[in-house]
């Protein structure tokens, strides 16, 4: 693909405001001529924003929009009140062929129900999945990505055992396309106490796996062997994903706040962190890695890339940058092709 990628970004919901958006988008475009940025929201916001940067004028140009859906309200709904909100006209300009993608900071129901909603999904997908990211202790694939894609991580609260194969077959695609992983290691997540349903949902997906040539599936891991690497693309309903990353994002925070608390707390403890200072910084580093390149939504026919609410404006430049890579390698024309093909 030789024309420029152009990429949505919802600059309303923040809760930075606009501007971080702004500045992530400037960023982007500023390191990739390639892409062009459509910054999407109110114009009076986003162009205080612009006057104080520095900026390629050709690589971005602004849609305006004053509606915009806010953290507190409900999603489904709130589409359904706000069709020309934010979050709905960036996903109307992907639908439309406007854009490439689309890049969002804003509500993240609201997003997934937009994306749902105004983009149709892909051949034989019956529920989307949204990917997060979790550090790990190696690297995988030519950009050495130092986390493995953990999906669904909300879009559903259950899977079929058809539909968390059909996760695994969009995982591996995206790990094997955009982190340039040629053979991703795959697997389910389970930990040998599931209810009975669970459970045939997990031999159900287990065995069709087994029978995928495409796909590197390595059986199934239990919650300690994510951060272990042992998988590159984990796989599980969208209840069991969403409980690991708050349980993450909890053990950042933690790890954060006894630091803080311990250096407060004498001359001995002071010490010893500065002993531990890299470690503990490294420790920090890694917990914030689920916001540094976006998490995905999967399924659609989109390159469409959620970024935490409280994301800076390097981590959204950063999302954008794998949103590009994912439209120059095709990931949404080879995960059709595949999943025509399964």
């Amino acid at each position: 693909m030789k024309m420029p990628v152009i990429i949505a970004f919802d600059v309303m919901g923040s809760e930075h405001g606009p501007s971080e958006i702004v500045r992530g988008a400037v960023a982007l475009t500023s390191e990739a001529s390639n892409v062009h940025a459509v910054l999407v929201g109110d114009q009076s916001q986003v162009d205080s924003a612009l006057a104080s940067l520095r900026y390629h004028a050709e690589r971005i140009s602004v849609h305006h929009v004053s509606d915009w859906i806010a953290q507190g309200e409900v999603p489904l709904a709130a589409v359904d009140a706000k069709p020309e909100a934010s979050v709905c006209v960036a996903a109307r300009l992907v639908r439309e062929g406007d854009a490439h993608a689309v890049v969002s900071v804003g509500h993240p129901g609201a997003f997934v129900a937009a994306c749902q909603k105004l983009l149709p999904r892909l051949p034989n997908v019956d529920r989307i999945a949204l990917g997060g990211v979790w550090p790990t202790a190696t690297t995988r694939g030519q950009n050495a990505d130092p986390f493995c894609l953990l999906l669904d991580v909300g879009a559903g609260a259950e899977a079929s055992g058809e539909e968390l194969a059909t996760f695994a077959l969009m995982g591996s695609c995206f790990a094997r396309l955009v982190s340039r992983n040629s053979e991703p290691k795959v697997a389910l997540l389970a930990n040998g106490a599931e209810t009975l349903g669970e459970a045939q949902r997990i031999t159900e997906a287990k065995r069709r796996l087994e029978m995928s040539p495409g796909i590197n599936f390595i059986g199934i891991i239990e919650g300690m062997d994510i951060p272990r690497g042992t998988a590159d693309v984990v796989v599980c309903d969208g209840l069991v994903g969403n409980v690991c990353l708050k349980v993450l994002e909890g053990t950042s925070e933690t790890v954060v706040a006894l630091a803080g608390s311990a250096a407060r707390s004498g001359l001995p403890w002071r010490i010893g962190l500065q002993v531990l200072a890299r470690g503990i910084e490294g420790i920090k580093g890694s917990l914030a890695l689920h916001e540094y390149a976006g998490a995905p939504i999967l399924g659609l026919e989109g390159v469409l890339m959620k970024v935490h609410p409280s994301s800076s404006a390097r981590s959204i430049a950063n999302a954008g940058k794998v949103a590009e890579r994912a439209v120059r390698h095709e990931l949404i024309q080879e995960m059709r092709r595949q999943l025509t093909a399964s």
